[in-house]
């Protein structure tokens, strides 16, 4: 296929129907455009006559020609022409040591979005890898992380399966957003104010965690000085001010530990005063409660050396040039961070009495530092896949861990709360007793270590010792402590454990191992329930029929057994449940004879109700067949919209309105017994009536489930008119819950809301005892 080069300023516009064919486009003479300022690196790369012999150059100026033709006529916010971004957005990838398709990648990240080129189309004219890259961030540009919980949760769980199939797609899509920060005051200000604090949210401490700490710095300062500008004028005041006066005191220090370090022959590649970015000085104000006079490290002095043996001899001479302030030393270099970043951290009391920060780090340590993950890109000898790389390679372990958990977690306000809490927080670095690191999240006990080396040592854990001495389990572990974990073969998971323990792995095992250990009780309470709902009578045939085994796995579930065990602890919906067993059965008949005695259609089939004619103007009674009757909802079974009902002639309050199949209506006789049926036409509109409804949650009992329940139901607007709690020591907590109703649907979806919810049990519908006079 020809390339297309750019021929002039305005070049012919792109065939789109020829490129949606994947058709080759003309390619005419080379010539730069006039209307946007190309840096030099590209001008080179388009002027370069020997342009055929360099594939990587080549497909870098074949995409940008490629998206300047499709963006013309485009203008951004600013008024410029819109390939200034991608321009930008490429350079910026260039200087992080990106390869040649994440540059490509970076010209084209917007194609598809603002223009009618597709996936295909770029694939054809660029490769797959390109393509994968472009989709991958133009997936991302579609998530909006400042939605409603459900929608934010399905975004993260979006961004994170594609930054595991390929870990560049963030680092473009960080571009992006750092160049759009970086142009937004062009913007109205509440999406300035919406687009910073997304930034801040998710951008900026994902940038960290890749190790890419001149990104993440930049994205700080800027979301800062949109997010809050006060504070960002004042603070950049400050340090303006004291700018010559902190200069000419670092200068003097750096000319100390230069010339010491040539008398000792020690190999120095740089040594440079460095200035803490702004929003670094403000958050050490906030937390530390501290004026800015107070601040010590505003800037530091920061030592490259040639090997790693003469950072630590660096260390000793610094020491003993200035005097070192105790418990302030961190050794990063024996200890890196998660993100690889390494360094020797000091703080020392400088030639004028105040306290001052030095750094001391290899080029290759300080590389990293800078440019994190893209100071290597091992995912170029991968395929860019997260789980194609050695196991031994830590710095994409918080993204392994992200992906072993974020799936078992059904609840979306706790999926997101785990996440920020445990992504974006700095770590604890614990040790085994055989001395391996494990990295935890910030408050992690000895119970979270456990299940972070194996769930089995954490289902069998008894006690630990941390540093050699017996520790309480909800004690927060400190960087360094080593910690060794007691077991025993007949220990088991306490659920008190659940309310200390800070992981998202931790929790869940602990939750799935209640739930294998009560699978009898879970069984049980199953099986009670259909023979509630369908009468015993047949009920030991029909779980050992074929039917039933169908209806199993149907439901994804291997037996029968393993079906009931998911009705009784709530993964399953009785209603669900009897309606496919009816399907079931009606399926079998006509391939079947049954005999009268063995026959269970009288327990599955409900009997039908006529509904009462209406005559004239649609009746506003809820209820047809009672129209001018004294009526009432029965207590026992509280029928509501959707369900099935009959009514039962009282002697003393009227009719009573039971849903089919209550067991107060078994024994009546029949004369007593009207049909009735639920009027449409008067359960319409905001002013329709509501039924009570009582409910009951088995749950894990933690601090704020009650709140979380209820949350639930207030945002299906439904009210609770009672509630009431019952708790064991040790065991799960029965929440006895009284909810007014609107209709079947609004309850499905009600109890669906809450069974999602990891701490749930069970959920089950009650109903009161009520003798019918």
């Amino acid at each position: 296929m020809t390339p297309p080069i750019l021929t002039h300023p305005h070049p012919t516009p792109v065939n789109r129907e020829a490129i949606r064919d994947n058709a080759p486009v003309a390619s005419p003479p080379p010539l730069l455009p006039t209307d946007i300022t190309l840096p030099p690196w590209l001008q080179d790369c388009l002027l370069n006559p020997t342009l055929g012999s360099n594939e990587d150059a080549l497909l870098i100026c074949r995409a940008f020609n490629f998206a300047y033709q499709l963006h013309e006529g485009q203008l951004r916010k600013s008024g410029e022409p819109y390939i200034a971004h991608p321009v930008a957005v490429a350079g910026l990838l260039r200087d992080l040591g990106g390869d040649s398709a994440m540059i490509a990648a970076g010209f084209l990240h917007d194609v598809v979005e603002d223009t009618d080129v597709t996936p295909e189309a770029i694939e054809a004219e660029f490769g797959f890898e390109v393509r994968q890259l472009v989709e991958g961030v133009t997936k991302l540009s579609s998530f909006n992380f400042s939605s409603k919980t459900e929608r934010q949760a399905e975004n993260f769980r979006r961004m994170f399966l594609a930054m595991a199939q390929d870990i560049r797609v963030i680092v473009v899509k960080l571009a992006d957003r750092l160049h759009n920060m970086r142009t937004l005051e062009h913007l109205r200000p509440e999406k300035q104010q919406r687009i910073a604090q997304e930034t801040r949210d998710i951008f900026a401490p994902l940038a960290n965690r890749l190790g890419i700490g001149r990104l993440k710095w930049e994205l700080e300062d800027l979301c800062f000085k949109y997010l809050e500008p006060n504070a960002y004028r004042e603070i950049q005041g400050l340090v303006a001010e004291r700018r010559i006066d902190r200069e000419a005191r670092i200068e003097k220090v750096t000319e100390t530990i230069r010339e010491r370090l040539a008398e000792l022959g020690i190999g120095l590649v740089e040594l440079q005063g460095r200035p803490k970015h702004l929003y670094g000085i403000y958050k050490k104000m906030q937390g530390q409660h501290k004026a800015f006079h107070e601040i010590y490290d505003i800037a530091a002095v920061r030592v490259i050396t040639d090997t790693k043996d003469s950072c630590y001899r660096a260390l000793s001479v610094v020491h003993d040039l200035f005097r070192p302030i105790p418990g302030r030393f961190k050794d990063y270099i024996g200890l890196p961070k998660p993100n690889r970043y390494q360094s020797l951290h000091t703080s020392v009391v400088g030639l004028t009495g105040r306290p001052l920060e030095i750094q001391i780090r290899t080029l290759e340590m300080h590389h990293i530092a800078e440019y994190g993950i893209a100071a290597h890109w091992k995912y170029k000898e991968s395929g860019g896949s997260v789980a194609q790389l050695s196991s031994d390679d830590e710095k994409f372990t918080w993204l392994r861990q992200l992906l072993e958990w974020q799936n078992d977690l059904n609840d979306a306000q706790e999926y997101v709360e785990n996440l920020k809490s445990n992504l974006f927080e700095d770590d604890v670095y614990v040790f085994t007793p055989g001395g391996d690191v494990v990295a935890l999240a910030r408050g992690a006990t000895a119970v979270d270590f456990a299940y972070r080396i194996h769930t089995e040592v954490g289902n069998h854990m008894k006690g630990a010792r941390v540093n050699g001495r017996w520790s309480v389990l909800d004690t927060p572990l400190q960087n360094g402590d080593i910690v060794e974990i007691i077991t025993a073969k007949s220990s088991r998971p306490s659920l008190d454990w659940l309310n200390f323990v800070v992981t998202p792995s931790a929790r869940n095992r602990i939750r799935q191992w209640y739930k294998r250990s009560h699978r009898d009780e879970n069984i049980l309470r199953g099986r009670e329930m259909l023979e509630k709902e369908m009468g015993k009578s047949g009920l030991d045939a029909l779980l050992k029929s074929d039917p039933m085994q169908a209806v199993a796995e149907r439901c994804n579930y291997h037996t029968v057994e393993d079906l009931l065990a998911a009705l009784g602890y709530g993964e399953m919906t009785l209603n669900l449940v009897v309606n496919r067993i009816r399907d079931a059965v009606k399926a079998q008949q006509p391939l079947e004879v049954v005999e009268p005695q063995n026959t269970i259609s009288t327990t599955i089939d409900l009997p039908t109700v006529r509904v009462a004619p209406a005559h004239g103007e649609p009746s506003q009674y809820p209820i047809c067949g009672v129209e001018g009757l004294l009526h009432h909802i029965a207590g026992c079974c509280h029928p509501i919209p959707g369900e099935s009902i009959i009514g039962v002639v009282t002697r003393t309050r009227g009719i009573s309105i039971h849903g089919q199949g209550c067991l107060n209506v078994e024994g009546v006789e029949g004369d007593r017994l009207i049909p009735v049926s639920w009027n449409p036409a008067a359960l319409q509109g905001n002013r329709r009536p509501s039924y009570r409804v009582n409910i009951q949650v088995e749950v894990l009992d933690r601090v704020g489930i009650m709140r979380d329940i209820l949350a639930k139901l207030s945002d299906q607007n439904i009210n609770v008119c009672q509630a009431g709690v019952i708790t064991h020591p040790g065991k799960p907590a029965l929440i006895n819950l009284g909810i007014e109703i609107g209709d079947r649907l609004q309850l499905d979806q009600s109890f669906n809301r809450i069974r999602q919810m990891s701490d749930v049990l069970s959920l089950r519908r009650v109903s009161t005892v009520e003798g019918e006079k």
